[in-house]
C-alpha cells in the first residue's frame, strides 16, 4: 500500500523504486540540468531519461552534483534510462547500454527499458519477433552482469510481451505505458498485474484537454486539490507509478503530495469511464 512519497513499489525480483518519478522528456541542456537537480532537492528520488532525450549528460551532472553535496546516497536515488530504436538487436544494444552508462557518468543505472517494440509497420513479423527477443537478450546479459538493478520494456503491448516470455530467462520487470485518465489500456493493465509487472505511467498528465474535463476539474474542485493531483492520485490507485514533468519547482512538489486525499470508488469508476483522451501513438503502427 503507497501511503506517502517515501514509499515503493517492489518488483518481483525484489528491487524497490520510488511510488513517484521525474520525467524529463523534452528537456535539454541547461535547463534539464537546472529541472533534474530541482526535482532532486523537491523530494524526487527517481528520475527518468533515455538516449532519444539527448539530456543523459546533465540528467548524470545533476545526480551526481547532488550526491557530491552529500544530499543523499545513490543507493536512494532511481535512475532509468531507454534504449532508442536505432539500437534494437544484441550488439547494438549492448554497444548503446555502455554508451548511456558513460555518458550519465553512473556506474550503474537502476532500470533500463526498451523503449519502443519493433513493429510490422517496419519488420515482417517474424523479423520483428526475432528483434525484440534478441534486445531482450542483452538486456538479460546486462542484468546477469551487475550494471543494471532491473530490465523492462516500454510501450509493449499484450502480444510484444507475449513474444519477450517465448525466450525469456528473466521475465519484465517493468512497462512503462501511456496512462492517465482517458487512456488507462485496461488488457495491458490487467496483463501486467498477472505476470507481476510493474506498469509505470508516461503523461500520466494526459493532454490538454485532461485539464478542461468536467469530470476531472469536479472532483479536484470536491477535493481542494489540482487536476494533476487527481490524475496522479488516479495513478497510485491503480498501482502504476506516475512520472510527471515540470520544470516548475511549485508544480514539482504539488506533484509528489499526492497523500492527503484519497479518490472514492465512485471517483475512480468515474475516471475510468471517461472517453479516450490518448493514444496517439500506437506501437503497432509508429515509425519512429
Amino acid at each position: 500500500m503507497i501511503r506517502s512519497p517515501e514509499d515503493s513499489f517492489v518488483l518481483h525480483n525484489r528491487v524497490k523504486m520510488p511510488c513517484v518519478g521525474y520525467g524529463t522528456y523534452l528537456e535539454e541542456g541547461e535547463e534539464a540540468y537546472r529541472s533534474v537537480a530541482t526535482a532532486l532537492r523537491s523530494g524526487y528520488r527517481l528520475i527518468d531519461t533515455a538516449s532519444l532525450y539527448k539530456n543523459e549528460k546533465e540528467v548524470g551532472e545533476a545526480v551526481s552534483n547532488f550526491l557530491r553535496a552529500g544530499a543523499a546516497e545513490r543507493s536512494d536515488l532511481f535512475i532509468t534510462s531507454k534504449l532508442w530504436n536505432a539500437d534494437r538487436g544484441y550488439d547494438k544494444t549492448i554497444a548503446a547500454f555502455n554508451k548511456s552508462l558513460e555518458t550519465l557518468g553512473l556506474d550503474y543505472l537502476d532500470l533500463y527499458l526498451i523503449h519502443w517494440p519493433a513493429n510490422t509497420r517496419q519488420f515482417s513479423p517474424a523479423e520483428a519477433k526475432t528483434l525484440n527477443q534478441e534486445t531482450w537478450r542483452a538486456l538479460e546479459d546486462i542484468y546477469l552482469s551487475g550494471r543494471v538493478r532491473a530490465i523492462g520494456v516500454s510501450n509493449f503491448l499484450v502480444h510484444h510481451l507475449e513474444d519477450i516470455y517465448e525466450t525469456a530467462r528473466i521475465e519484465p520487470m517493468v512497462d512503462q505505458i501511456e496512462f492517465h485518465p482517458g487512456w488507462i489500456q485496461a488488457d495491458i493493465l490487467s496483463y501486467c498485474r498477472k505476470k507481476g509487472i510493474q506498469v509505470e505511467a508516461w503523461s500520466p498528465l494526459g493532454r490538454t484537454t485532461i485539464f478542461e474535463n468536467k469530470t476531472i476539474c469536479r472532483i479536484a474542485a470536491d477535493h481542494g486539490v489540482s487536476v494533476a493531483q487527481v490524475c496522479l492520485r488516479f495513478c497510485l490507485q491503480h498501482d502504476v507509478l506516475p512520472i510527471p514533468k515540470s520544470v516548475h519547482e511549485s508544480r514539482m512538489k504539488a506533484n509528489l503530495d499526492l497523500f492527503g486525499f484519497t479518490l472514492t470508488a465512485e471517483e475512480m469508476a468515474a475516471l475510468d469511464g471517461l472517453a479516450n483522451m490518448g493514444g496517439n501513438h500506437d506501437p503497432d503502427t509508429v515509425e519512429f
